[in-house]
């Protein structure tokens, strides 16, 4: 065996599955086709909102002081609007205190969240990084064997794929996935305003699609913006003064005005669901086994949850003596996983449907329920602790608990 597991995928997923079952124990090789990326490049406009539970998980990893410039949210606030109208009065808001937490979760950059993941694996005597190597085949029989471009193979025992949406390593392990395209595209960028955004995530739905204003540090905000996939393309290919022309009417003015900071980017939105998250030797782990929209901001966090999962599994049946790439030992993990995969969603494509038109009658009653749960501080902590990862059962490392092997 060259390693324990063999990791298809090293963006953020993968390297951070590595980094979990290397804690438990298990040596990996992590394998992806693109080039190593560079690290402490110029800001790209990407940033991820990480939940409590796994800022937890990346402190129980020993990778959170690795993590340059974060920025806590601690609160959150909903609201319906219209493009030049701004925020309907009516609206939900979140605090932290609410559940006895400094903060909700932690904005970080992309660029830092990587750097951090890359330099811990690289630092790490179970984990091999095998950059700019194609997967061509896999054969899953008697054990996980994986044939690269140049000729070389891989044997494991186990076979995870966290190579995203459209994962090859599902496909050529006859795993189904369900996919619904919602014909919209997600604008991102960030921009630097006048005023302070007080660590307020906002998420204010237009007819066209949400967006998303998310806290950076230094008067910066990451956006998650979303139109029709032909308004996005029209929009993305404008130069940086246009722009921001389209993009003021629909941020409103209460952070004063805006100005763009680093780079800007697309990605088409869509659902794709795994029918099954395991089969004999593989599993998949994050966007490979579950797209979600970004409406909740959920989508990273679903992964680590599951590198969290696989790994206690993983880490158990070792204890027991079994072998990790059998079907009923991965199943195991199928279960934790993926009823809280399929739940979210569910949750965030009802929420874009219910969101995303023009509809008065509709506007009227997004706007009155909003009124009517925020004036519920019940309902609304149990919402604080979904957004902050809390709910459900929580692997060990998602508590902030490390996995010892013994």
């Amino acid at each position: 065996m060259d390693a324990d597991v063999v990791i298809v995928g090293g963006g953020l997923s993968g390297p951070l599955t590595a980094l979990a079952l290397a804690q438990a124990g298990l040596r990996c090789v992590v394998v992806d086709a693109a080039d190593p990326p560079a690290r402490g490049r110029d800001f790209d406009g990407r940033a991820y909102a990480l939940a409590l539970s796994s800022v937890r998980m990346l402190q129980a990893l020993d990778l959170w002081d690795r993590v340059a410039d974060p920025c806590p949210i601690t609160g959150i606030k909903a609201s319906d609007g219209r493009v030049g109208e701004g925020a309907s009065p009516l609206h939900l808001s979140f605090r932290a205190e609410a559940i006895d937490a400094p903060f909700m979760g932690q904005m970080v950059e992309d660029r830092h969240l990587r750097r951090a993941l890359l330099d811990a694996c690289d630092a790490a005597d179970r984990i091999e990084m095998r950059f700019g190597q194609t997967v061509l085949d896999q054969d899953l029989s008697g054990a996980a064997t994986v044939t690269l471009a140049g000729g070389d193979t891989l044997v494991g025992r186990l076979l995870v794929g966290c190579d995203g949406r459209g994962s090859d390593v599902a496909a050529r392990a006859g795993l189904r996935v369900v996919r619904k395209d919602y014909g919209q595209t997600a604008l991102t960028c960030a921009v630097k305003h006048d005023r302070p955004h007080g660590g307020i995530a906002h998420q204010l739905f237009l007819p066209a699609g949400p967006l998303a204003i998310l806290p950076l540090t230094g008067d910066r905000s990451s956006l998650v913006w979303t139109e029709d996939a032909e308004t996005a393309a029209a929009v993305q290919a404008l130069d940086d003064a246009a722009y921001l022309d389209v993009l003021r009417p629909r941020f409103g003015s209460f952070l004063g005005d805006i100005a763009l900071t680093g780079g800007r980017g697309t990605y088409p939105l869509s659902l794709n669901l795994a029918a099954d998250l395991t089969a004999e030797r593989v599993a998949l782990v994050g966007d490979a086994g579950h797209g979600i929209h970004p409406i909740a901001g959920q989508g990273l966090n679903l992964g680590f949850k599951d590198a969290a999962a696989l790994a206690q599994v993983l880490r158990d049946a070792r204890r027991r003596g079994q072998d990790i790439g059998r079907a009923d030992v991965l199943a195991g993990y199928a279960r934790w996983r993926r009823f809280d995969a399929a739940q979210m969603g569910a949750a965030t494509d009802a929420v874009n449907r219910l969101f995303s038109n023009d509809d008065p009658v509709l506007r009227l009653a997004r706007r009155l329920g909003m009124g009517a749960v925020d004036a519920m501080p019940g309902l609304k902590r149990r919402f604080v602790r979904e957004a902050a990862g809390l709910t459900g059962d929580l692997p060990d490392l998602m508590q902030g608990r490390r996995l010892t092997i013994n």
